[in-house]
């Protein structure tokens, strides 16, 4: 047996969990889930006191409580067990490699890939935002996602920490209080050192601390199996309750920032593609194919947790990628190599401030 290798550790419930998640793309869940986008806004617009007004505001509001508390209960749950899931994915992924080699050789190739798609991903994002300027076609007293005027000065009086402190702050000097804030850089910093210490010591005295690691993965992807059949009903209830509160007005408003954070994201897509195409040597139309259920389902959630078994799931069988690399990388890049939310980011902090009147 290989050292330290949690392959021959799985129990056979992780059969059935595979099966669950192949259950939910058979059943075409990402379209269950664009469905219910599109109800969730009809209703929601029809609910509104600033859009269709069928009941009182006061009547509206509750209902739209009552409708979002599936995609309340759904956010619950992912949020309950990301935190184990990026623990013990990066740690099972490490271990797999069986020697720290492994960690430096996927180490020196990621960092660089990391680095490079989110500069591109910000340059997209603020380029667009320079030039469609989506905050001018934003009602202000419609908006309701802008901040307010009294909190933009404390952005500038933030401490600036110097980078000496941030690069020690890197490493949890307690770990349960990265866990407790969801520090996620720090925690997988944390999962990346136990890994590293559990393939340094003899597989004897690791193999109780794999097995659970094991077990607790198993048991956060039944927990995440759950969330996904809530998902319809989440996007649906979520998407009424935030149509009931906006209005029509602020809807329409925001659609030319929703279309430009599209549009960055397509561009953004597009760059992947060229490099599946260049570095990678495959076909871009057979790479996306092969994605499009991952895809598909990241898009119509918006949670990198909760797509993350299928993701790993997908680029085992149909990209022929290797366990321990899958397990490590693609948990490491869902925390830290967030390129869409960086694009976003940039893009609604110049939304913001022209939203706001602000230069």
């Amino acid at each position: 047996m290989t050292k330290n290798n949690p392959r021959a550790l799985r129990p056979l419930g992780a059969h059935r969990l595979v099966k669950r998640l192949d259950y939910l793309i058979r059943s075409r869940l990402w379209a269950q889930i664009l469905i219910a986008m599109t109800l969730g806004i009809g209703v929601g617009l029809a609910l509104s006191p600033m859009g269709g007004a069928l009941v009182e505001a006061t009547t509206a509001n509750i209902i739209a409580s009552w409708l979002a508390l599936p995609g309340r209960l759904f956010l619950a749950l992912i949020q309950m067990v990301v935190v184990p899931l990026v623990l013990t994915s990066i740690i099972l992924g490490i271990a797999s490699g069986g020697s720290p080699d492994f960690l430096r050789r996927i180490g020196t190739r990621i960092a660089p890939y990391f680095l490079c798609t989110t500069i591109v991903a910000v340059v997209i994002g603020a380029s667009l935002a320079l030039w469609i300027r989506p905050g001018q076609y934003v009602d202000q007293a419609a908006s309701v996602t802008a901040p307010s005027s009294q909190s933009l000065p404390v952005i500038e009086t933030q401490v600036r920490v110097p980078l000496p402190d941030r690069i020690v702050e890197v490493v949890p000097e307690n770990p349960s209080n990265a866990i407790l804030h969801r520090a996620m850089f720090q925690i997988v910093v944390f999962a990346v050192l136990m890994a590293v210490a559990l393939v340094s010591i003899s597989a004897e005295r690791a193999k109780p601390l794999l097995d659970l690691c094991v077990s607790l993965q198993d048991v956060s992807m039944k927990v995440v199996s759950w969330a996904m059949a809530l998902a319809p009903a989440a996007v649906f209830g979520l998407l009424a309750q935030i149509c009931v509160q906006a209005g029509l007005d602020a809807i329409l408003g925001m659609s030319a920032y929703v279309g430009t954070v599209l549009l960055g994201l397509l561009l953004l897509l597009i760059f992947y593609l060229l490099i599946v195409t260049v570095l990678a040597g495959r076909n871009p139309v057979t790479f996306l194919s092969k994605i499009r259920e991952a895809q598909l389902l990241a898009f119509s959630t918006s949670s990198s947790a909760a797509v993350m078994p299928l993701s790993m799931k997908t680029a085992q069988d149909k990209l022929g990628v290797p366990k321990p690399i899958s397990q490590f990388v693609i948990p490491l890049g869902a925390t830290v190599n967030m390129d869409g939310t960086a694009l976003y980011q940039v893009m609604l902090r110049y939304f913001s401030h022209r939203s706001t009147g602000l230069s």
